[in-house]
């Protein structure tokens, strides 16, 4: 099931994405999958579906799409009527909640210095998250999962600029990609500004590593009336050295 990028969804190994009954049905569907843990309420569905201008007969319109949807889906998947769930086959495959679990053993790998086991996981969360979750449409929940998915981009480039630079000079080239992506993504991240200057440093060019803490200060000095932290302060003193 994928709900970045292209929505494509398999039950049973049959495609039922084009068959989803419209735009509300795709919404619909995918508002499910994201919280197909949990009973999802028919007032809570309304409000996902129709954040702003609900139709007139609004129950009535929500009754017909979920018909359509059980149609589509089989009956066995979505259980309930007041309250209403997505039922899938045991262990499914959700993009948005691999993306998560990569992140989260990517991140574990590091923390024991288990940089080889890392790579892996944090390129898989980033290459789902990159793709962008429903990238057409407009709902608050949708924005929400949109900024759950930026910090999960952040926290994986920053997985993979990290490992790369313990695992040696072959991945020298990934530790440097990431950390400019970093910089441009957040530009008042200073762990990114860190793993770029140590990725810049261990190419050899330390004078451009020190020219990334410049910008650093005078960006935090001039929106944040701010200076870089003490570990951003202690690596610029390591390169000076």
């Amino acid at each position: 099931m994928q709900l970045c990028g292209k929505l494509v969804a398999r039950l049973g190994g049959r495609r039922v994405d084009a068959e989803l009954p419209g735009r509300q049905g795709r919404l619909a569907f995918a508002y499910l999958a994201l919280n197909r843990h949990r009973v999802v309420t028919r007032g809570t569905l309304i409000d996902a579906l129709w954040p702003n201008d609900q139709p007139a007969l609004v129950d009535t319109a929500l009754s017909a799409l979920l018909s359509k949807l059980r149609k589509t889906l089989g009956p066995e998947a979505l259980d309930g009527r007041a309250e209403v769930r997505l039922v899938l086959p045991d262990k499914p495959w959700v993009d948005v909640e691999a993306a998560l679990e990569g992140i989260h053993r990517a991140e574990g790998a590091v923390g024991r210095g288990a940089w080889a086991d890392a790579w892996g996981p944090a390129r898989v969360a980033l290459h789902i998250v990159r793709r962008g979750f429903l990238a057409s449409e407009s709902a608050p929940w949708i924005e929400a999962q949109r900024r759950v998915n930026e910090d999960i981009e952040l926290r994986a480039l920053e997985c993979i600029a990290e490992s790369s630079l313990e695992l040696g000079p072959n991945e020298l080239d990934s530790a440097l990609r990431s950390g400019h992506d970093l910089v441009r993504a957040a530009p008042h991240r200073e762990s990114g500004y860190r793993l770029l200057m140590r990725a810049l440093a261990a190419e050899g060019n330390d004078a451009e590593a020190l020219g990334v803490y410049e910008r650093l200060r005078v960006r935090l000095r001039e929106d944040l009336g701010a200076a870089p932290s003490r570990p951003t302060q202690d690596l610029h003193r390591r390169l000076l050295a």
